[in-house]
């Protein structure tokens, strides 16, 4: 039986505690006095219709076979299920991964399978985004999020390579690849990964049983989504592939778009643990310092996107709702006022888009 690798990191509050019991008491006080759950409330129960509606929808229409003579709208309706695709993901799944829909772990933990959508595997979606991202946002080492296998240079303390002076070209295509790469060989990699570090087992599973619930998800996958329009469909193989692909590349750069603003822009700070893993300050004073919001006041925006142009308040309260994040990043931005500690946030999605590639083209070298 293989060693586990993994070393926790451990965050010193020092002076730092005092903001973040005062936020807690403030956060708490708020749902207490307003009598109203952390969870989802009925707002999220319509995203959990009408976005895989967004996703299905199309899905059936191209089944039909009546689209097919057309081939703008055949790639049109596999662009529609990109988009639905990511609000699934950004507005459903998400917040049923950090239990935060339901007070019932059962009622989570079926709607997180939501995943299973895109490909994607929910087991691995945990340990990276809840256990790695969440715990150690921003660490080099630590957190997936800022690991893009080589390919690109999120943080300041990754090694430089040449072609990363164009980084700030070819970024956004290898965002179109997130789900594509889930749906295909990363689940894979990263449930052996995470398995040599002992991340499966922590999390109160048999490697093996989830390896082969893995391959039979995958299985009924592409049975689905590629297997029924290929036995289905009077049209050629390739245009069958391709549409496919246009859905997860659609899905894959709004992602990209939502997520890599929030943490990899000229604000962010990238702290490391010193040589006991340890990293001087409190936890919540880390995701300050880490994180960003944007848009706060586009609500269209906020609904697709599950309330994540809020996440400085999903990342200090990750099992709150999004609906609530709105109504309580204003105590959140009084009391970091208070303390003296610092909220950014970008007024638009383009300017967080824009922060971002400022971001890359400073990280080129």
């Amino acid at each position: 039986m293989e060693k586990a690798t993994f070393k926790t990191v451990r965050f010193v509050p020092n002076q730092d505690k005092e903001f973040g019991i005062t936020l807690r008491k403030r956060v708490n006080a708020y749902f207490k006095t307003n009598k109203i759950s952390k969870t989802g409330d009925y707002r999220i129960w319509i995203k959990i219709i009408a976005m895989p509606l967004i996703y299905l929808t199309p899905f059936t229409l191209i089944l039909t076979g009546l689209f097919s003579d057309s081939l703008v709208l055949f790639y049109g309706l596999w662009v529609l299920m990109g988009v639905g695709l990511a609000g699934c993901g950004l507005g459903i799944m998400h917040d049923a991964n950090h239990g935060a829909i339901s007070k019932n772990n059962k009622i989570n933990n079926f709607v997180s399978l939501i995943i299973n959508l895109a490909g994607g595997y929910a087991l691995n979606w945990r340990i990276q985004h809840n256990v790695l991202h969440h715990s150690f946002t921003n660490i080099d080492g630590y957190d997936e999020d800022i690991d893009p296998s080589g390919l690109m240079r999120f943080s300041p303390h990754q090694p430089v390579k040449p072609f990363y002076r164009f980084q700030i070209i070819y970024a956004w295509f290898l965002y179109g690849l997130m789900t594509f790469s889930w749906a295909t060989f990363k689940d894979f990699l990263q449930i052996t990964r995470y398995n040599k570090k002992g991340l499966v087992k922590a999390q109160g599973v048999s490697f093996k049983k989830e390896l082969l619930k893995l391959i039979a998800q995958k299985i009924i996958y592409y049975a689905i989504f590629l297997g029924l329009p290929f036995l289905l469909l009077d049209l050629a193989w390739y245009h069958i592939l391709l549409g496919w692909f246009v859905m997860h590349f659609t899905t894959g750069v709004i992602l990209g778009c939502v997520f890599q603003p929030a943490h990899v822009v000229p604000t962010s700070e990238f702290p490391l643990p010193n040589a006991n893993n340890v990293v001087e300050g409190d936890w919540l004073k880390h995701q300050l310092l880490t994180t960003a919001n944007f848009a706060p006041k586009n609500r269209i925006l906020s609904w697709y996107v599950g309330g994540l142009n809020y996440q400085i308040e999903h990342h200090l309260f990750p099992n709150i709702s999004h609906v609530h994040h709105g109504a309580i990043s204003k105590i959140v931005q009084a009391t970091a006022k208070e303390f003296s500690l610092p909220y950014y946030s970008q007024k638009t999605f383009r300017g967080a888009l824009l922060n971002h590639a400022k971001m890359l083209y400073k990280l080129r070298k």
